[in-house]
């Protein structure tokens, strides 16, 4: 769909049609339910909530998977692919605080560490770019991955899964530090960054050509 980089914002849709068209708002789906998560989880409606939290984190394999298939890549779905990421992880979060405070009391140092790196990170691309980035690199999907499973985890089981909370945490600081390096090196926003090594290897070309 060569014409998919005219979605740039909410009103363009108004244009889409077909797979253009669903598979944003499937992406948008995870911005607009974030409100309902909160309202959720303040009202102490965790039984609901949990399960919301899940399709939220479904969405986001199944619009990846559909914008890959009917090769549908909008700069609207980018963007807002990236922040509702953030959103149903907050979600997650301030669920956590609710239903399991001793556990972020007990290991606020490993929440920390990664939180840290975030706004680091997101500090860096606002200077640098003026907006968010949204790299979607594979360390970014491979930690949202397993950012979904964690969370998902602490509300289905009695106990936590700590192994995954500890892997989840080591990949998301690393995945963090990465797009910080990006951000440094790469001077122009762009979306679908596969990696740092991908970055290194197309700057070298040019300055090679």
């Amino acid at each position: 769909m060569k014409d998919n980089i005219q979605i740039k914002k909410i009103s363009d849709l108004r244009k889409a049609r077909g797979p253009l068209l669903w598979i944003n708002l499937i992406t948008l789906y995870r911005t607009f339910v974030f409100p309902i998560l909160v309202a959720l989880i303040f009202t102490n409606q965790l039984d609901v909530f949990k399960w919301m939290l899940i399709v939220s984190f479904l969405t986001d394999a199944v619009d990846g998977f559909l914008a890959r298939g009917y090769k549908v890549n909008s700069i609207l779905g980018a963007r807002m692919d990236s922040v509702g990421d953030d959103l149903t992880i907050l979600a997650g979060v301030l669920g956590l605080v609710v239903a399991r405070p001793e556990f972020l009391i007990e290991h606020w140092l490993v929440f920390a560490i990664p939180l840290f790196f975030f706004f680091t990170q997101l500090t860096l691309a606002l200077l640098r770019y003026g907006k968010a980035s949204s790299f979607h690199t594979y360390l970014a999907k491979g930690a949202a991955i397993l950012q979904g499973f964690f969370l998902c985890s602490m509300f289905l089981f009695e106990h936590p899964v700590y192994w995954l909370f500890y892997i989840t945490a080591i990949v998301t600081t690393i995945e963090l530090i990465e797009e910080i390096i990006i951000v440094m090196v790469m001077p122009e926003w762009k979306t679908n960054v596969h990696g740092l090594y991908w970055v290194l290897s197309e700057k070298n070309r040019k300055n090679t050509s």
